[in-house]
């Protein structure tokens, strides 16, 4: 079983208009919300490839009980933990030009409800998997995601981690399965450049030495790379329009791990598929219908680099 654990879910309004001006009425050509918040994302895309999965995360109001009726809707099991204050709502605009992302902070989760989360945590399955992603929402503190890593060594549970929190380089202690940054939060967080290919594999060298057991390194139209630890790969991508990259690196993870789990192998296709997948979610609004992933994944070519 592949867990996913979202302590920030989110919906996401996804708009599209020709033009945004400021003190005027925009109209709207095209508007689509989505159950949201990262790691829900790699449950839902987890389930249209027919693996297993179930959703752990803080729900809210009307928006929480949203995203719990859609993710139903989806057969994807959950295990909430219910809040009193709202789960957020991201807005996402294409002008038809440019792309704004105006992402919310996140509810306040009060002590008494982290406490019950880690008991939900506690309660997996030996032996699985769990997916950490995404952001922290208000009282919430980084030394939470230790709480979590902690129960899960116990249990023999694979963390598989996608944070951009300056946090990940302490929990690399932990020797995590698997972690997908991407280039930004490399030099952000590791204070490491990707600019070459030379570059690029000392980078990923450095971060195995933290603890990374194995990295998948996403860059957007630059294609992804996923280091082992002894051997690195890269991916290419393919071009597109570019809609709204919201969702795409969440897609591309699942993808990745439902070609790679249990086993660890097949890495070339487990790539191709990462790669054609956050493609197709690139041009769509929110994760889209994925329906080109085929098709795309026979335009990729993966090279080993090391």
């Amino acid at each position: 079983m592949i867990y996913t654990l979202t302590l920030n879910t989110a919906i996401d309004m996804n708009i599209r208009c020709q033009g945004l001006n400021p003190n005027s009425v925009n109209r709207t050509s095209h508007t689509e919300y989505s159950p949201n918040g990262k790691a829900v994302n790699v449950s839902i895309v987890l389930k249209k490839f027919n693996k297993s999965t179930c959703a752990l995360g803080f729900f809210g109001g009307f928006s929480g009980k949203y995203i719990i009726d859609e993710l139903t809707k989806m057969q994807i099991e959950i295990k909430p933990c219910f809040i009193d204050d709202i789960t957020r709502i991201n807005v996402f605009i294409n002008d038809g030009q440019n792309e704004y992302k105006l992402v919310g902070k996140g509810p306040f989760v009060p002590d008494k409800k982290k406490a019950e989360m880690l008991n939900i945590i506690d309660s997996l399955d030996h032996n699985s998997y769990l997916v950490i992603s995404g952001s922290l929402p208000k009282n919430i503190e980084p030394e939470y995601y230790q709480s979590v890593l902690d129960i899960c060594q116990t249990k023999n549970i694979q963390v598989i981690l996608d944070i951009s929190h300056p946090k990940l380089a302490q929990l690399l202690t932990y020797k995590p399965l698997l972690i997908k940054p991407n280039n930004d939060e490399l030099k952000d967080i590791f204070g490491l450049e990707t600019q070459t290919t030379e570059q690029v594999i000392a980078s990923l060298s450095t971060v195995h030495s933290l603890g990374a057991q194995n990295i998948l390194l996403t860059m957007g139209e630059k294609g992804l790379y996923f280091s082992d630890g002894q051997h690195v790969w890269f991916c290419n991508a393919v071009p597109i329009d570019l809609i709204s990259s919201a969702c795409a690196g969440d897609a591309s993870l699942a993808a990745f791990l439902s070609e790679w789990l249990p086993t660890q192998e097949h890495v070339e296709k487990a790539m191709k598929k990462a790669s054609a997948t956050g493609a197709n979610v690139a041009e769509s609004d929110g994760l889209g219908l994925l329906d080109k992933i085929s098709t795309y994944m026979e335009k990729l070519v993966v090279t080993q680099i090391k």
